[in-house]
């Protein structure tokens, strides 16, 4: 990862986190509606405030354009050099088994996919801002841990304790909470992030009429989960996902011309949206096409088939310099892998 900027972070680094904040991560009720209520959501709520969908979506549609890009951490360029290049490699496939896990622990618990898709988008930003060491595959479940957890104390009324977490490694919590508190750092508390869950009723009503909704919007989640693999499409808007998912549901044979007229239909809309969904759109009928050539094992829905919620979402702006995120080694004392009969 040649463009990060080195900053240590050893294990003592991470406690001192836990002398200043750890009131926030307690596990009991009361202590996790603190951790919700101290974050900066800077919405205030809009869903209650606005009564107009159409008025409610324009508010989302500024709201995600201000985030700001995600950087192709995991894209190879000349400038990589072969360490960079294994290392991106190790990262990708980091990266599937971290999504793997959450969308089996998001089963496990009965989470809703909103919160799985957050957690994963966590993942992301704070992978774009600091990088793991590939010697490092701890660090890995760590952060996964942690980013689900977050999640899950944003849109689940009931919040298991980190003990009930199904990990491989052996982590206090307290080494948990504070990699909690470095992802909300490093995020900037920021973490009301969009995701296309919250677009699928509207596009479902622009694009749909006449259709059953439940049986749209349900193939439509389907594609936003299998998409989340793509690292190529993690940077793409959230509304650009959902409408590309709503359209791709509804009629799988679009041209770009008919395409066109859809999307017309979003007036604010117009040639760049239009692209960008059609390019979405593509990807899903050739992960339909491909689908066959899958095995059952590698099918990251059937995981989901009870947990078909979505949720209205909301969103934030964040954005920062990329910088070297390492650690001392923990293995010893906080990150034993555990040996399980």
């Amino acid at each position: 990862m040649g463009s990060s900027i080195g900053t240590s972070f050893s294990l003592s680094s991470l406690m001192c986190y836990e002398q200043t904040e750890s009131t926030l991560f307690e596990e009991d009720e009361d202590d996790n509606t603190l951790f919700i209520n101290s974050l900066d959501h800077n919405y205030d709520n809009p869903f209650f405030l606005l009564e107009d969908e159409d008025e409610y979506i324009e508010y989302l549609f500024k709201q995600e354009t201000g985030f700001g890009s995600i950087t192709h951490f995991l894209s190879y360029d000349d400038d990589h050099d072969d360490d960079s290049r294994k290392n991106i490699f190790w990262l990708r496939t980091a990266r599937l088994h971290a999504i793997d896990w959450i969308f089996n622990t998001q089963a496990k618990f009965g989470f809703s996919v909103q919160t799985a898709y957050l957690s994963i988008t966590y993942f992301d930003r704070f992978l774009s801002k600091r990088s793991i060491d590939e010697s490092k595959p701890w660090a890995i479940q760590l952060l996964s841990v942690a980013c689900l957890s977050i999640a899950a104390k944003m849109e689940e009324q009931r919040v298991p304790p980190l003990s009930e977490y199904p990990i491989e490694y052996r982590f206090e919590n307290k080494v948990i909470k504070n990699m909690e508190l470095l992802i909300l750092s490093t995020l900037e508390w920021k973490m009301g992030l969009p995701t296309p869950f919250a677009y699928l009723h509207y596009f479902f009503t622009k694009f749909c009429s006449g259709s059953k909704s439940q049986t749209i919007i349900s193939k439509a989640t389907q594609h936003i989960l299998e998409l989340v693999k793509d690292f190529n499409l993690m940077n793409q808007r959230p509304s650009i996902i959902a409408s590309a998912a709503i359209l791709a549901s509804f009629d799988s044979t679009l041209t770009k011309k008919a395409m066109d007229l859809r999307i017309s239909l979003v007036s604010t809309w117009g040639n760049l949206e239009s692209g960008q969904v059609y390019s979405c759109y593509n990807i899903i009928q050739e992960n339909r096409r491909n689908k066959v050539k899958k095995t059952p094992s590698s099918d990251l829905l059937s995981t989901q088939s009870n947990s078909m919620c979505v949720v209205e979402d909301k969103s934030n702006a964040c954005s920062g310099v990329k910088r070297k995120l390492s650690y001392e080694d923990i293995e010893e004392c906080h990150g034993q892998k555990l040996h399980r009969p």
